[in-house]
């Protein structure tokens, strides 16, 4: 979903684009508003915002100013800027910013809107994967090599050790050709990507390079970073904010990095047709702590609600604690690695063929020792994953989990074995959706309570620590709904309560249900009710 601020120091200007934009595209365009470009400022510090409408002329701090502040922190905002006046250098002084739009008012908001629609398309087109392509056609081959991803997996596994000496970091780094720098802290980006169903390996491998190149594009203009593919199939990206970049953003950077991932998320959506759900670090760590957030990352991941949503979870807890699970004495092999990586994933097909493959093994002719080894192997992944998930009761009800020696044969220990997993997927599958539940009650709840407040997409992802975009398409998911819609309902509904009542003038109900202006809300009420409030009012006493 795009963004769109609209900025004006006269209010019914800016309340009637309000009103216009905000019924014309509802699933692809979040409206905002604000009086002046201080607010909006304040605004574009909290959000990514890809179209400002705003007044070329304002009292205090002009159009023109603003969008200079705006080019810093977004650069890729588009800007359409909005005039009265004529005069040649104001027109002359907005055509010189790249992409910017010039309209005068007069031109009626049909024109207005026209605009926008055109400067959308632009803004999708330009996501297109063939343009990504060309310019990066050149970097394909230097991009990240083998070497950096195995350099980088061996530093994730125990960093406290290998990352203790800069210098020795500082040189590694050098060799490699990695651009990031060992004295300054780093931050996670940990990106998941879900592929259609019985796609080939050379397909994954293919939408794989194609969304590297993608994210790519987006993270260079203002980072350092690389990544790398881990044991999960999932993409860790390290950043540091570019130099300039920290000049511009000073402590807001997370927040240019959730834009981005946004961003991102689109690209992939338009041109791949590949949903993309990221968890972010929510500060920066020394290099040696890279490993412990890294392992917190992939839990967060495994604890995420919705399924096949393009969403950015953001770490707000702090530095992780010490990871206490540590399996010991078992050595384990790569097929029992994919499996716990399927297990965590919720990838159950997967899981069910790995497990088959050492159903075959077993049958091979393997020694007594080597498949009572595999059996607890692959038992030790199921418990470590059930303590995990606090799944206790589980291995109560499955006592045999770690006694080999209670099953009828090593066979009906691998059939057991596959019924646990079984359970395990069906608990999570329940537990993803009480948790959706949950979420999306404790928001309708709030906004009940809340209606005469700031009830924007972005003031409700902070209050519940959600992303705005993935609020958004959650919240349609599970309700089927828009949230705009569910609040414009609620306000009605309450509004309509309220107008029985003779004792509260229609202003006092406009204020408590969220409208300031008696204009707005009489239009509000009139478009979800047909009629105006006080001939709702009249309406109810003359059937009383």
């Amino acid at each position: 979903m795009y963004r769109l601020l609209i900025v004006d120091d006269e209010e019914i200007i800016t309340d009637g684009l309000y009103e216009a934009f905000n019924q014309l595209l509802p699933d692809k365009l979040d409206v905002y508003k604000v009086y002046s470009a201080k607010a909006a400022l304040e605004w574009l510090a909290r959000t990514r915002i890809d179209i400002v409408l705003t007044d070329i002329r304002m009292p205090g701090m002009s159009g023109l100013e603003m969008s200079e502040q705006i080019r810093e922190f977004w650069p890729r905002s588009r800007i359409v800027f909005l005039t009265g006046y004529s005069e040649f250098d104001y027109a002359y002084s907005a055509l010189q910013i790249p992409g910017a739009r010039y309209l005068l008012k007069t031109e009626g908001f049909d024109k207005i809107i026209e605009t926008v629609q055109e400067v959308l398309q632009e803004i999708e087109q330009g996501n297109m994967l063939s343009e990504l392509l060309e310019q990066s056609r050149e970097q394909r081959d230097s991009m990240e090599t083998a070497a950096q991803g195995d350099y980088l997996r061996h530093l994730l596994q125990d960093s406290q050790v290998l990352c203790a000496d800069t210098d020795a970091l500082s040189a590694d780094f050098s060799k490699l050709g990695i651009s990031l720098e060992a004295q300054f802290p780093v931050m996670l980006v940990l990106g998941r990507l879900t592929y259609p169903e019985g796609i080939s390996y050379m397909d994954r491998r293919e939408l794989l390079t194609s969304s590297r190149l993608i994210w790519n594009s987006h993270l260079v203009e203002m980072t350092r970073h690389a990544w790398v593919l881990d044991r999960h199939g999932d993409l860790l990206w390290l950043l540091q904010p570019l130099h300039n970049a920290e000049a511009v953003f000073g402590g807001n950077f997370a927040r240019y990095l959730e834009g981005t991932l946004e961003m991102i998320q689109e690209s992939c959506r338009q041109t791949l047709g590949l949903p993309v759900a990221f968890t972010v670090s929510g500060s920066a760590c020394a290099w040696t702590e890279t490993g412990r957030h890294y392992e917190r990352l992939h839990r967060l991941q495994q604890m995420k609600i919705g399924d096949g949503i393009s969403m950015v979870q953001i770490d707000r807890s702090g530095p992780p604690e010490p990871d206490v699970i540590r399996e010991t004495g078992v050595r384990l092999h790569q097929r029992v690695e994919n499996l716990a990586a399927h297990l965590d994933a919720g990838r159950r097909e997967r899981f069910a063929e790995t497990l088959e493959e050492i159903r075959e093994g077993i049958h091979s002719g393997v020694s007594v020792e080597e498949a009572a080894e595999l059996y607890y192997t692959v038992a030790l992944v199921l418990l470590s994953h059930m303590n995990r998930s606090e799944l206790y009761s589980l291995v109560n009800e499955y006592g045999k989990l770690m006694r080999l020696d209670e099953h009828s044969s090593l066979g009906e220990g691998i059939s057991y074995l596959e019924r646990l997993a079984a359970d395990l997927f069906e608990r999570r599958s329940t537990a993803e959706k009480e948790r959706s539940s949950e979420v999306i009650e404790r928001i309708c709840e709030y906004i009940h309570s809340h209606l005469g407040e700031d009830l924007s997409l972005v003031r409700l992802a902070e209050l519940h620590y959600f992303n705005p975009s993935y609020l958004s398409r959650f919240f349609k998911q599970e309700q089927g709904i828009n949230l705009s819609e569910y609040i414009d309902q609620c306000r009605a509904v309450k509004a309509k309560e309220l107008l029985v009542s003779e004792a509260l003038k229609i202003r006092d109900v406009a204020m408590y249900v969220g409208y300031e202006a008696h204009h707005s809300f009489t239009r509000f009420f009139k478009k979800m009710t047909g009629m105006t409030p006080q001939e709702y009012r009249e309406s109810m006493h003359a059937n009383l």
